[in-house]
């Protein structure tokens, strides 16, 4: 029988070195086993971002991700997007503008505008409504997420600025 390797790579800035199977969902890695409760399992398809973390910078659905998938890579959950004891300004806008209702959703929505955030400081509603597209909100908060999302892009500004 072949002796897997053990996998090494990056979450929120520290090293993890697992031994582990490399086929096993990223996902469960990051919950059982590293005990990071930001995403959440919602459909295990990688079709709702509940799951969403980001690699490299990249929004990604840790559910279908294998762990093998991540060996050498950086990956930032919701519970690594505070820094220092500050809130992201992604995570203080949907504080600020109650973008939770069950709350179930909010850890795709938070990481995929925050990765869209990082690669486009100043979208515009329409490049937001097209980036959350894709993660299901079954609360309908989607009025409120939407202005959290213009409010995160706000606050983003004005700490470009100072």
């Amino acid at each position: 029988m072949h002796k897997q390797e053990p996998i090494t790579f990056h979450v929120n800035g520290h090293a993890a070195t697992l031994d582990i199977a490399a086929d096993a969902p990223l996902l469960n890695v990051l919950r059982n086993d590293l005990c990071l409760n930001g995403p959440k399992f919602g459909c295990g398809l990688g079709e709702c971002g509940a799951c969403t973390v980001l690699v490299d910078g990249v929004a990604a659905r840790s559910c279908v991700i294998p762990l093998a998938g991540v060996a050498g890579r950086n990956v930032t959950t919701l519970d690594g997007l505070a820094q220092e004891g500050r809130l992201d300004p992604v995570q203080q806008a949907f504080i600020d503008e109650q973008g939770a209702q069950c709350g179930y959703c909010m850890n795709g929505m938070i990481m995929t505008l925050k990765a869209l955030l990082l690669r486009s400081p100043s979208p515009t509603e329409d490049e937001i409504r097209s980036e959350l597209d894709f993660n299901l909100c079954r609360c309908g908060t989607h009025v409120e997420i939407m202005r959290a999302a213009l409010r995160a892009v706000e606050l983003q500004r004005q700490g470009a600025a100072q």
